[in-house]
């Protein structure tokens, strides 16, 4: 596992824009308006709030709406300013919100769940509403009659979900750990196929419809790649945080990649080097190195007089081995481990000083991270923490 050795912060960093404050509670999801100087925030204080920049250089609220019960999530579309916001309760509200933003419209409300909405996401290319609820159910709706297209029943609540236009596939993520890509038709879906690497949660999803890559993000602190276009199977895995993994944007014109974690850190990911799948580790009753019983190989133990030793994994081949034969610790950078792990002595003395070279960056947002959003366009971040405060940065320095 990690130890506790954590990469130093870099000297080109984000900067903090603007603090955004005032909620009674924590913000379930926020978005940057694009070409405007303005954020839309979802609460679980049950507001609903749009916040414009004044001449003070301070934001404040042109909109401020409450609600019946508490926000859980939304989807904002900018070409229609369509704003669609989960709630507590299950159902999914629509607003109309004016040009100059000082206005906001009911437009409609969706029962779509018997529980907390998880997730929705407007697609506009389809005109359809996809969300996710703790219910076990992914739906989607047609957002110009209103009407329920279809549904899919998960083994467990989903956290995390995306779509190709492109292909109408779904990646949806849940609280077992596994991604299952569902193919939507107008009224019916199949199962594409399903896989697993997390064993946490699924925290988190990006689609990258270039590269044709997924990026999952999870409880247990890593992330996955998913090569989905290579249709060769390859899994690349990513360890750089010790927390939940919040939220995942990839900035395709730079090739790198932004992670946000409870743990309050901001990392990139140069995505644009010759990446390594981890190996899979290996099973056996002995050391792969000196051939040292492990503590229930009962037989070799009495055979050769010897006290089972306990078993470890060599971080990067993959090989069973004691303790004595992984002592030494380093980072393979390559393969996602950004932190020192442990690998055997032979692996060890074949990592050179290149290889050790980092591939990330790590910034600290000096609060724990519960939601964030990239905003292309200019190149802006927002995080919201635990401490209700959304924060705004200029990400320029770190993703270009």
């Amino acid at each position: 596992m990690a130890t506790e050795n954590q990469p130093q912060p870099q000297a080109r960093k984000p900067c903090l824009l603007s603090k955004i404050e005032a909620f009674q509670d924590v913000v379930s999801a926020a978005v940057i308006i694009p070409k405007e100087d303005g954020v839309i925030t979802v609460s679980e204080d049950r507001t609903i709030r749009v916040w414009l920049k004044r001449d003070s250089g301070q934001y404040w609220p042109s909109v401020y709406h409450t609600v019946s019960s508490q926000c859980s999530c939304m989807s904002f579309n900018p070409e229609t300013r369509k704003l669609s916001v989960g709630m507590d309760t299950g159902s999914i509200c629509e607003f109309i919100l004016s040009e100059d933003y000082n206005k906001m419209t009911p437009a409609r409300t969706y029962q779509a769940h018997q529980a907390r909405v998880m997730v929705v996401l407007f697609v506009l290319e389809m005109e359809w509403l996809l969300s996710t609820g703790q219910d076990k159910n992914f739906t989607w709706h047609c957002s110009e009659s209103g009407q329920q297209l279809g549904t899919y029943h998960t083994a467990a609540w989903v956290s995390g979900l995306q779509f190709d236009v492109e292909t109408r596939h779904a990646f949806v993520g849940d609280q077992s750990g596994q991604v299952t890509i569902l193919k939507l038709e107008q009224d019916s879906c199949s199962l594409v196929t399903t896989f697993k690497g997390h064993t946490g949660n699924v925290t988190a999803l990006c689609w990258d419809p270039v590269q044709r890559v997924l990026f999952s993000g999870s409880s247990d602190h890593s992330i996955i790649m998913w090569d989905i276009g290579g249709r060769k199977g390859t899994a690349i895995e990513l360890q750089g945080h010790n927390d939940t993994i919040q939220g995942l944007c990839y900035a395709s014109h730079t090739r790198q990649l932004i992670s946000c974690s409870s743990d309050g850190g901001i990392v990139i990911w140069n995505m644009d080097v010759m990446r390594q799948e981890t190996p899979e580790w290996l099973d056996s009753d002995s050391c792969q190195r000196c051939e040292q019983p492990f503590f229930w190989n009962f037989k070799q133990m009495w055979d050769s007089k010897k006290i089972g030793l306990r078993q470890h994994h060599c971080r990067k081949c993959g090989q069973a081995v004691c303790g004595k034969c992984s002592s030494r610790r380093s980072t393979i950078p390559l393969m996602g481990f950004e932190f020192e792990v442990r690998v055997c002595d032979s692996c060890h003395e074949s990592i050179t000083d290149e290889d050790r070279a980092p591939t990330a960056t790590f910034h600290d947002s000096k609060h724990d991270i519960f939601y964030m959003h990239y905003e292309p366009t200019t190149g802006n971040l927002l995080t919201s923490g635990t401490d209700k405060v959304i924060k705004l940065w200029d990400m320029t320095p770190v993703v270009s």
